[in-house]
């Protein structure tokens, strides 16, 4: 069973700059994933074409299930304001958040809202040395019972803040409700763009580290902030790799599990 987690950067390139969904939907198809959690994800955006990117990335893979849950609604970086439950839908407006995808059957969902930190924090702008001071933005996780041909597990997606000791926070509060949501003898892994370098993720949240590559900035990373956390009976690894491919400045984390 192969895992994978990948913060798109709304499917745009750092060789030209651009959005294209055939260049997205190609770069996530080819990591033949069974589940893929996606971050910085677009819907109904300018930027991106007012693609409902999730569902294309998911049709692409002839997944079974999908969702895309919003952060936020409104425009990243511009006018915005926090997603709530009933944005969960397609509405028509434009959002922005994370996406989980599935070749398996999908049993149930679950979201985890998270605020914002109540600071600004520099940042580095993506393909420029420039420092910006950037408010924090909501963030989400979105669970899914899986079921697999190692059993049910819970996989989770997130992409949490730039600002540090906040996004620690934010995993540690995440991590608690999905061991209450999870069944005592049912396995939970999280994926994503945690912001979190290195060991700090295990560290802050208690999970072990399925693998630990670097994997940002593609494509020569120089530190691990993509992370696949796990907690339970986890099928071992096989084999793990982080990728880039022709769209987002973050490899795609890949990790392949035995079957049980």
């Amino acid at each position: 069973m192969r895992l994978a987690s990948f913060n798109i950067l709304h499917g745009r390139s750092l060789s030209d700059g651009l959005v294209h969904i055939e260049r997205l939907t190609s770069a996530c198809a080819s990591l033949e994933a069974d589940v893929l959690g996606m971050q910085e994800v677009d819907r109904h955006q300018a930027r991106s074409d007012g693609r409902d990117q999730t569902a294309m990335v998911a049709e692409a893979v002839d997944a079974v299930a999908w969702r895309f849950e919003p952060a936020i609604v409104g425009e990243p970086g511009g006018v915005w304001r926090a997603a709530r439950e009933r944005d969960a839908g397609d509405t028509g407006e434009s959002s922005y958040g994370v996406g989980l995808i599935s070749r398996l059957p999908v049993r149930s969902w679950h979201v985890v809202r998270l605020a914002a930190a109540p600071v600004r924090s520099p940042v580095y702008a993506t393909g420029s040395r420039r420092v910006l001071l950037l408010r924090d933005e909501p963030r989400v996780g979105l669970a899914a019972e899986v079921e697999t041909p190692a059993g049910v597990m819970t996989i989770a997606t997130t992409h949490l803040s730039f600002v540090p000791g906040w996004n620690a926070m934010q995993l540690r509060r995440l991590t608690r409700i999905l061991r209450r949501r999870t069944p005592a003898a049912q396995p939970c892994i999280l994926m994503g763009d945690l912001n979190l370098p290195g060991p700090v993720a295990r560290w802050a949240s208690g999970w072990r580290s399925l693998a630990r590559l670097k994997t940002f900035p593609a494509p020569e990373p120089r530190l691990q902030i993509d992370h696949a956390l796990a907690q339970g009976r986890v099928p071992p690894v096989r084999a793990v790799r982080a990728l880039a491919l022709p769209v987002s400045d973050h490899c795609a984390l890949v990790v392949d599990l035995a079957r049980g």
